[in-house]
């Protein structure tokens, strides 16, 4: 075998033959791998973005151009939310300035139903979500909550879900809302059913005094509407003006920095000044809240009152009620009975009759009147309270025994014929208020009834002269004292002193009407025939007596209308009077109706009440004692 030579060793050349491929057991040389070319893939790409960005650009210029003024109306509608901003309700208070009613913070829950729509929260159940988490919160039923979120009218933006909130009502919302909200930001299942929940600022009505002067208060219910007393007399000046606010929001939230938001701020309601004195108030209250279950009575009343300027300054009524709560008042106690109840009056309305017969100069307190067991007048038999042989009584005995027939024999002789006699009474009971309107102005009072005397029928003739067949209310009766007390000149009687406004500047209430009814000879000797009725022991207002002042009162026990049935049952038992009698500065008048326990005579149930509130206003307003000697008009003569 040949050796190669030394040449073929050599690298070979340009033209040189290829070397032979090795054998198989030596490793090729890996081929190249060729990529294709990218302008294809680029081309599509571009055509894609081209495809997309067409697609935006289209929409936006529909969008901007072509339905711009659509979808601007839509996302205005969608952006602003309006508000009522409720005004601050004025305070009442007493006359010391103390507050009988007041408000405190509260939160109407609104809503606006177009936030809970398929569209808006991306599901179908909205309105029964939220009613679900809010009826337990609100106390409501949540069929009642879906029916408002969810109203007929589908562009309505605005609805109320409860009135008057506490704060901590509207924090348990707002906090149940905030948690929906952050947990909707990072949980997409979840959806804040709540954003479309929202809060007004109010005020809640409070009456720190519980059923204090309730009547005379009135109430507010939950909506805000006045109910009755001051609180609906004066809800005009109370209420004050409502504002308006309209701001941007966006997912249930207030955007401040937005433009286009207006407000018109509300204008508070102005205080209400009473004539009341509270503590003077709450021992009218109790005193006849207490006889009047004592005597297992339907109701009373009392009326203490300023005999020189007519400001009242107690009106209690029992039963009561609390304007706090009226979800178990009895709804025969709601309003003013003081008021609004007319009844026969009895024998406190014979001080009337004697005013007029010692005016037109028919008889003097001395003058002798003989009383027989029965008298009889036209188709009746008249008696007095008590069977007695004949009296032989003065003037003034008539009044303090109370005797009817006394009474009827003394006004007939105020005319030449009983039709002249009715005319001068009717005409005196007009000028003492009976028959007209207080001048209160108070909701729901009854003028009473005193018919014109050509319409007096045969008994009523000589009934009306002892306080039967003419029909009054309390402040009626109270008036009457306080004018003979005034020496004869009625003023108005007034509840309210004056109200302070926003600013701070207190209006004094227009002053009351004044009226002379009987001169003031006659009033001062009216003054010391009562003071008979007390202190001598032939009266019948004995227990109305107070330990070193001299004391004017009248008793009466009249026959009472039922008024379920319009038939005499049972009895009104009143007391009358002012101290100190000769000085007078205090009315109080007393009133029980249907006492069916223990004694109804006027003097033995109204005379303690009268005592006992009269005692304290006298100490509260510190009235002394006036030291002189009563007149002590003799009760009966001898023959």
């Amino acid at each position: 075998r040949r050796r190669p030579g030394p040449d073929a060793r050599r690298r070979p050349g340009p033209g040189a033959r290829p070397a032979r491929r090795p054998g198989p057991g030596r490793t090729a040389a890996p081929k190249p791998l060729r990529l294709g070319s990218p302008r294809p893939r680029l081309r599509l790409v571009g055509l894609a973005l081209t495809l997309v960005l067409i697609a935006f650009v289209v929409r936006l210029f529909q969008v901007q151009a072509v339905d711009a003024s659509t979808y601007a109306a839509k996302a205005e509608q969608n952006r602003y939310v309006g508000q009522v901003l409720a005004a601050d309700r004025g305070e009442i208070t007493d006359r010391s300035g103390v507050a009988l009613a007041t408000s405190e913070d509260a939160y109407d829950i609104t809503a606006d139903p177009t936030m809970f729509a398929p569209d808006q929260l991306k599901i179908g159940d909205g309105p029964e979500q939220a009613a679900a988490l809010l009826a337990p919160i609100l106390g409501q039923e949540q069929e009642t909550l879906v029916k408002k979120l969810r109203p007929k009218n589908k562009a309505l933006r605005y609805v109320k879900l409860a009135s008057r909130q506490t704060p901590q009502v509207w924090k348990q919302i707002k906090d149940l809302k905030s948690a929906l909200a952050k947990k909707e930001e990072t949980d997409k299942s979840v959806h804040n059913v709540l954003a479309g929940v929202f809060s007004v600022a109010t005020s809640k009505r409070v009456y720190p005094g519980g059923d204090l002067a309730a009547g005379i208060l009135g109430w507010v219910n939950g909506e805000g509407k006045p109910g009755g007393g001051i609180e609906l007399q004066l809800n005009k000046q109370l209420a004050g003006k409502d504002g308006k606010i309209r701001y941007a929001q966006s997912g249930g939230r207030l955007v401040p920095t937005a433009g286009g938001s207006t407000e018109t701020p509300a204008v508070p309601g102005s205080d209400v000044e009473l004539t009341i004195d509270r503590d003077i108030q709450w021992a009218a209250q109790k005193a006849i809240t207490d006889q009047v279950k004592e005597s297992a009575a339907d109701r009373g009343y009392v009326i203490v009152q300023d005999t020189r300027t007519g400001q009242i300054l107690a009106m209690a009524n029992s039963p009561g009620f609390d304007p706090n709560d009226l979800s178990d008042a009895d709804p025969a106690a709601l309003g003013n009975a003081a008021l609004q109840d007319a009844y026969e009056p009895g024998s406190t309305a014979k001080v009337m009759s004697m005013a007029a017969v010692l005016e037109e100069g028919a008889a003097t307190p001395m003058t002798h009147v003989v009383v027989p067991n029965r008298l009889h007048r036209g188709d009746r038999l008249f008696k007095d309270d008590v069977d007695h042989p004949t009296w032989y009584l003065t003037l003034n005995g008539v009044l303090a025994k109370s005797s009817n027939i006394g009474t009827i024999l003394a006004t007939g002789q105020l005319g030449k014929t009983q039709a002249q006699a009715n005319k001068v009474l009717y005409d005196y009971l007009r000028k003492f208020g009976l028959g007209r309107y207080t001048g209160l102005g108070f909701p729901g009072e009854t003028p009473g009834i005193l018919a014109p005397p050509d319409k007096w029928s045969t008994s009523q003739q000589y009934t009306i002269p002892f306080g039967q067949g003419v029909s009054i209310n309390a402040m009626q009766a109270a008036s009457v004292y306080s004018t003979i007390a005034n020496g004869g000149v009625r003023v108005e009687p007034t509840l309210v002193r004056g109200t302070k406004g926003p600013d701070g500047r207190f209006t004094p209430a227009p002053k009351p009407e004044k009226t002379r009814v009987v001169s003031a000879k006659t009033a001062k000797t009216l003054a010391q025939m009562l003071e008979s009725v007390v202190d001598d022991e032939e009266g019948t207002g004995t227990k109305a007596r107070i330990p070193g002042y001299r004391v004017a009162g009248k008793t009466g026990t009249a026959n009472r209308v039922d008024p379920a049935t319009g038939k005499y049952k049972g009895y009104t038992s009143s007391f009358a009077g002012f101290a100190p009698a000769d000085q007078p500065r205090i009315t109080v008048y007393c009133a029980i109706q249907n006492a069916t326990k223990g004694s109804y005579f006027g003097g033995q149930i109204c005379g303690p009440v009268y005592k006992q509130v009269m005692e304290f206003a006298l100490k509260s307003l510190q009235v002394p004692p006036t030291g002189a000697k009563p007149a002590k008009l003799p009760v009966t003569f001898r023959r």
